[in-house]
């Protein structure tokens, strides 16, 4: 049985699985599970940034997909489509595109964002439509269901959950207390 305290935790740590931002030795990491397609995260997006920009390389930022597919019908395909353009070495530029676009995710679009980041249209599109990537989307979201997760976005702060705000006063605050 899984107590409370158990689900407010991290339940996959940090590796090289995902993708980072920011020194690996930072005092402190900062998890979103998020959705391309949820406006809540678009507007978490640009306070990550300034977070990102206040602590620098005191923080590590990673990024997991945690589609609501039943609310965001393009979520789990812009997902993949992150990951698709992260294997050409572009996630954090798709990553960014997306959030930029959030009203714009059908399928013409994200091949689109691919063309203007230079990525190998051909195997972009290709890996999108074989679904390619499907398996790391959904390893994401699992890991966000047995962290506790259950809407978007959601921060994990050195391996807990941050249930306060995420405006940058409050987060920065959280994140400074976490790292001393």
């Amino acid at each position: 049985m899984t107590t409370a305290l158990e689900r407010s935790n991290l339940v996959l740590p940090v590796s090289a699985r995902d993708h980072r931002q920011g020194p690996d030795n930072a005092p402190v990491t900062l998890v979103e599970y998020g959705d391309y397609e949820c406006p809540y995260c678009g507007q978490a997006h640009p306070i990550v940034k300034e977070v990102q920009k206040r602590l620098g390389d005191g923080l590590q930022f990673v990024f997991r997909h945690f589609p609501l597919t039943t609310m965001h019908p393009h979520a789990e395909r812009a997902a993949e489509a992150a990951e698709a353009a992260g294997a050409q070495g572009h996630f954090w530029a798709m990553h960014d595109m997306l959030f930029e676009h959030q009203d714009r995710l059908d399928a013409p679009h994200l091949v689109q964002y691919a063309a203007q980041l230079r990525l190998d249209a051909g195997r972009f599109t290709g890996e999108v439509a074989e679904r390619i990537h499907a398996l790391k989307v959904r390893e994401d979201f699992l890991s966000g269901v047995r962290s506790g997760v259950n809407g978007t976005p959601t921060f994990f702060i050195n391996g807990i959950r941050h249930d306060g705000s995420w405006d940058v006063p409050t987060l920065v605050t959280a994140l400074l207390r976490a790292a001393a």
